[in-house]
C-alpha cells in the first residue's frame, strides 16, 4: 500500500505526515489492519526496538473533584461508585509505589484529582517524591496534579520529579463540549510550564468520546507541535454515573488504527497504551505492543486493570521485553536535546501533500461490554493489596 510505505519512510526520518495521510490511516479497512500494524511497527522498532516501558499509577487523592470533565468518574456531580479519599500520607504513597516498582515499573505516576494543587499540596507531593526516591533510587516519578500555578513546576522539579503529565484529551474545537470549568488553552499552558521547568512533558488524549476522525487527528497534531516526550493514549472507560456512560464507540480494530496513527505522527515519542485497553482492545492487546512502547501496569486511578502478571506474560508471549531501569527510554537525539521532534529546522509544519485514500465503510460496533468496567476496590486508599 503506497500510503503505508510513505508513512514508514516519513516515520523513519521523523517527518510529519500530512493531515490527509493521518486521516487515511483511520479510514483503512479491517481487511488492511494487519498491514497497518506491521507498517507502524517498523517505525516503533526503529526508535524503541522491542522494549516496553512499565508505568505504575498511584492515586494520591480520589474523587471529590470540582471540575466537570464529562469522561471522568471523579468529576463534579459524578454518581460513579468509586473510592473517595483525601491525600495519602507520603509513607502510604511510597508503600503503594513500591508494589509497582516490585512488579517491574520504571516510572511511578502520582495523580491527584482537583483543578490544580495549592502550595501546600505541592509540599505534600514533594515529600512523597522524596520518600519514593529514598526508597527506590533511580525510579522515575511523574506528577499529575492538574493546572499549575507560577513556580509550582520548578518546585516539583527541585523535589526530584522527573516528569509532569497533563493531557490535552481532545481537540481544541471540541474541548468545550467535554469540559466547561477550564479551557484547552489552560491545559496547553500547564504542559509548557512543565517543559520550561525542565520536567519531561507527558500529554496525551482520550479516544472514544464521540469525536470524529478529524478531531483525533487535530489533537494528535497539536501534541506533535507541543512536543511532549510521552503521549498516553487512553480509550474512554464509560463509567456508569458519568455523562459519557453510553458512549461505546470503539472496536479493537479502531483502537489499533488510532494507535497506528499516533505512532506515525509521533514516531520517536514514548507512546503509552493507557486506560481502557482491557475494555476496548480485549484479546487484541498484544497487537498493540507493535505500536506502543509503554503501558500502565495493573490498575488505573478508579478502575481495575488486568493482573500485573498477565501484563508481564503478554509482553513476553508477544516477543517483547520489559525495559530495564538502566536503559534510557527515549532515542538519543531526544534525550540529549531535552525533547524536540528534530524533523524541521524551523518548527513542525506538515511536509508535502499526499492524497487521502477513499474512506472505508465503518465497522459495526459490537454490543457494549459493560461487564469489563470494574471499579477499583484495592490498593491506594484501601486495606487490600494493590494489583501490580
Amino acid at each position: 500500500m503506497d500510503l503505508l510505505n510513505t508513512l514508514v519512510d516519513k516515520g523513519l526520518r521523523r517527518e510529519l505526515p500530512t493531515r490527509e495521510e493521518a486521516l487515511a490511516v483511520l479510514a483503512t479497512s479491517d481487511d488492511d489492519l494487519l498491514e497497518v500494524v506491521a507498517a507502524a511497527g517498523k517505525v516503533r522498532r526503529q526508535w524503541f526496538g522491542r522494549r516496553v516501558k512499565l508505568n505504575y499509577l498511584v492515586n494520591l487523592k480520589s474523587g471529590l473533584c470540582p471540575e466537570d470533565c464529562s469522561y471522568c468518574s471523579q468529576r463534579l456531580g459524578s454518581k460513579a461508585e468509586i473510592l473517595k479519599y483525601t491525600w495519602l500520607k507520603p509513607d502510604e504513597a511510597s508503600k503503594a509505589a513500591a508494589a509497582g516498582v516490585a512488579g517491574g515499573a520504571k516510572r511511578v505516576c502520582l495523580v491527584a484529582s482537583g483543578r490544580g494543587p495549592t502550595d501546600r499540596d505541592v509540599d505534600r507531593v514533594s515529600e512523597t517524591i522524596e520518600a519514593i526516591k529514598e526508597r527506590h533510587e533511580g525510579v522515575e516519578v511523574c506528577a499529575c496534579l492538574g493546572l499549575l500555578s507560577d513556580g509550582q513546576a520548578d518546585r516539583l522539579r527541585s523535589a526530584g520529579a522527573d516528569a509532569y503529565n497533563h493531557n490535552l484529551n481532545t481537540s481544541e474545537g471540541t474541548y468545550g463540549d467535554i469540559t466547561t470549568t477550564h479551557t484547552y488553552a489552560d491545559r496547553v499552558e500547564t504542559v509548557q510550564q512543565a517543559q520550561a521547568a525542565g520536567l519531561s512533558a507527558c500529554s496525551g488524549l482520550i479516544a472514544g468520546m464521540g469525536e470524529s476522525d478529524a478531531d483525533l487527528v487535530d489533537v494528535v497534531f497539536s501534541l506533535r507541535e507541543l512536543d511532549p516526550d510521552s503521549v498516553p493514549v487512553n480509550f474512554l472507560i464509560p463509567f456508569e454515573g458519568t455523562p459519557l456512560a453510553e458512549e461505546w464507540n470503539l472496536t479493537p480494530q479502531r483502537c489499533l488504527r488510532i494507535l497506528a496513527m499516533v505512532r506515525f505522527v509521533c514516531p520517536d515519542v514514548e507512546v503509552r497504551l493507557a486506560g481502557g485497553r482491557e475494555v476496548h482492545l480485549r484479546s487484541m492487546q498484544p497487537l498493540a505492543l507493535h505500536l506502543v512502547n509503554s503501558i500502565f501496569l495493573g490498575d488505573y486511578l478508579t478502575s481495575e486493570g488486568q493482573a500485573g502478571q498477565a501484563d508481564l506474560d503478554m509482553i513476553a508471549d508477544a516477543g517483547f521485553e520489559v525495559e530495564g531501569a538502566g536503559t534510557t527510554t527515549l532515542p538519543a537525539h531526544r534525550a540529549q536535546a531535552g525533547g524536540g521532534c528534530g524533523s524541521h529546522d524551523g518548527g513542525c509544519a506538515p511536509c508535502g501533500d499526499a492524497p487521502a485514500e477513499a474512506a472505508a465503510e465503518p465497522s459495526e460496533i459490537p454490543a457494549a461490554r459493560t461487564d469489563l468496567v470494574a471499579v477499583r476496590r484495592r490498593g491506594a486508599g484501601t486495606d487490600l493489596a494493590p494489583n501490580a
